[in-house]
Order: structure tokens, then C-alpha cells, then sequence
């Protein structure tokens, strides 16, 4: 359910955090680490590939293209779930799990030992990440554990136990950049493996698009290009579907944002063209208990 293996959207994210890192002063997020990770012949292959494709090889164009296409959504959902997480995380020792990680960097971001952390994904995208880390000669921390999940053979559940995953600690989950391609029913489902794995008091945290609303023709746009890449978009859920689906399954939504205000929140004043997308809400709920798991 949340098997990406080397998807080019998550290399398109991955490029995005590298880029906003190394040239952007005003940065939403500094993912400092992810040109590194991506290494740099990857770096300029996903460049060419997105100037060929979409804008020229004109910076200007190159830089518009990505503020209003490709940054502001990995941007603002990883400002967003680090800044939920760091508030989550004050309280002492606690766990982090995070689904679908492809080449996300906080493992060797994060200064905060009482945060172990596990990543999760497909063993492809896994041995990538384990390959560029051997190559960089980066120390894996004593904190973090790579949780490979061929979702063919096995559930997340299992995959987490596996590695060692306490379910009587509080946890915080994040869900990131996955919603976009999934049905309801099977986004509900991914949401159910976090809650099965939850104590009390955990958090999940994830982006998703919304289907109500009138919206710009970037949003339509952007969905055209996902889909001319092989990995279409199914549409998105409307804010009641959401709270419903969490609340079936025992978690109170505790922090919600509209497209609005992460606008507001991340974007506003900036000097440059980059803006929330229209379409997209960001979102944390806390476990409460109270499903019972047939």
C-alpha cells in the first residue's frame, strides 16, 4: 500500500529538497543532505530530464517551473510533520516510523537521540538508499532501522515487528506524498496498519489532496503530468472522508490545515513566485484508542 519502490514523483521530491536547499536563501525546508543522497550525476540526470521535458534549458524558466509545479508540496509537508514531530517529541523517548521513506534524510538530520527511528519501504528502494549511504561513508545512527517491505509478501505490521517496533510506545507516524495515488478504501487501510500499531497518545501525520473545490489549472495540470509519468493521481477525498476514516479507526484529528492556511503559514511574504497548492491540506491526528481489530 505504500510500495513506491523508485518511483520518479519521489525522485522528483528528492530533487526538489536538494534544489531548495543548495540555491533558494528564503528556504521553507533545508534538507541539506538531500543533494548528497541523490548523489550528483543523479542531480543533473533528473534535471535534464526536467528541462527537457517541461521548460528548456532557460534557469529562469527551469526556476518558475519548479516553485509552481514541483516545490511547494514536498516542501510544506516536510516543514509541517518536522515541526509536529519536534512538539511530539519533547515529551521523551519515542518512536517515529516513517512510511514510504524513499530518500528521505531526517535519520541523519536529527540531533535528538530519544527518537528511534524506522524507516519504511520497498527493499529496492531500500538497497538504493543502503548503497549511496555505504558510498558516502555515513554513520547509521544506533537510533535508526531500515524496514524493508515487499507490500507482495508481507504488511508494514509485520515488517515493524521484525525490526524490533514497540507497540507500547508512543509513536508518530508519518504518511507522506502516498495519499495522491490511493482510493479511499485503500488509503483507509494504510491508515488501520498505524492505528494497530499505535499506543495511546501516538500521532499520524500526512498530506493528501482534496476532491471539493473549485481549483487553478496548475492543480489539473500537475495531475496531467503524474499521469503522462505512469503514476496517475486518483482524485483525492473530501475533508469528511478523512475525519470519518480516522475517527473509525480510534484517532481524533488534532491539527488541520486547508490550502489556505499553509499558504499562510509557510509562503506568505516570499519574494519569488512559490505558493501552497490550491488543492492540497495537511494534516496530524492523535491516537485515541477505541477500534477494535478483527
Amino acid at each position: 500500500m505504500i510500495d513506491r519502490q523508485e518511483s520518479i514523483t519521489a525522485k522528483l521530491c528528492s530533487f526538489v529538497r536538494g534544489y531548495h536547499s543548495n540555491f533558494i536563501r528564503d528556504k521553507i525546508a533545508d534538507d541539506y543532505l538531500a543533494y548528497d543522497l541523490m548523489g550528483k550525476e543523479e542531480y543533473r540526470r533528473i534535471k535534464r530530464f526536467i528541462t527537457s521535458r517541461y521548460c528548456g534549458d532557460s534557469e529562469a524558466r527551469f526556476r518558475s517551473f519548479i516553485d509552481t509545479y514541483f516545490a511547494p508540496i514536498p516542501l510544506a509537508r516536510q516543514k509541517f510533520t518536522e515541526e509536529r514531530l519536534a512538539r511530539f517529541a519533547r515529551d521523551g523517548k519515542c518512536q517515529y516510523v516513517i512510511c514510504g521513506a524513499g530518500a528521505d534524510t531526517f535519520s541523519f538530520r536529527n540531533d535528538n537521540e530519544d527518537i528511534e527511528v524506522f524507516e519504511v519501504d520497498h527493499p529496492d528502494t531500500q538497497r538504493f538508499k543502503s548503497d549511496r549511504i555505504q558510498m558516502l561513508e555515513w554513520n547509521i545512527p544506533h537510533n535508526v532501522h531500515f524496514v524493508p517491505v515487499d507490500f507482495n509478501k508481507e504488511t508494514m505490521i509485520q515488517g515493524l515487528e521484525k525490526a524490533g517496533f514497540d507497540r507500547g510506545k508512543k509513536t508518530f507516524f508519518s504518511i507522506l506524498g502516498v495519499s495522491y495515488y490511493l482510493t479511499l478504501p485503500v488509503f483507509t487501510a494504510t491508515l488501520g496498519q498505524t492505528a494497530e500499531l499505535s499506543a495511546p497518545d501516538s500521532v499520524l501525520v500526512f498530506d493528501f489532496p482534496l476532491s471539493e473545490g473549485s481549483f487553478p489549472w496548475r492543480v489539473y495540470e500537475l495531475e496531467q503530468m503524474t499521469a503522462d509519468l505512469g503514476e496517475p493521481m486518483t482524485g483525492g477525498f473530501s475533508y469528511g472522508d478523512i475525519s470519518r476514516a480516522l475517527y473509525s479507526l480510534g484517532f481524533q484529528i488534532d491539527t488541520y490545515l486547508t490550502p489556505r492556511m499553509v499558504q499562510a503559514e509557510y509562503f506568505s511574504g516570499r519574494s519569488d513566485s512559490m505558493r501552497a497548492f490550491e488543492n492540497v491540506a495537511l494534516l496530524s491526528a492523535a491516537y485515541t484508542g477505541g477500534y477494535v481489530f478483527e
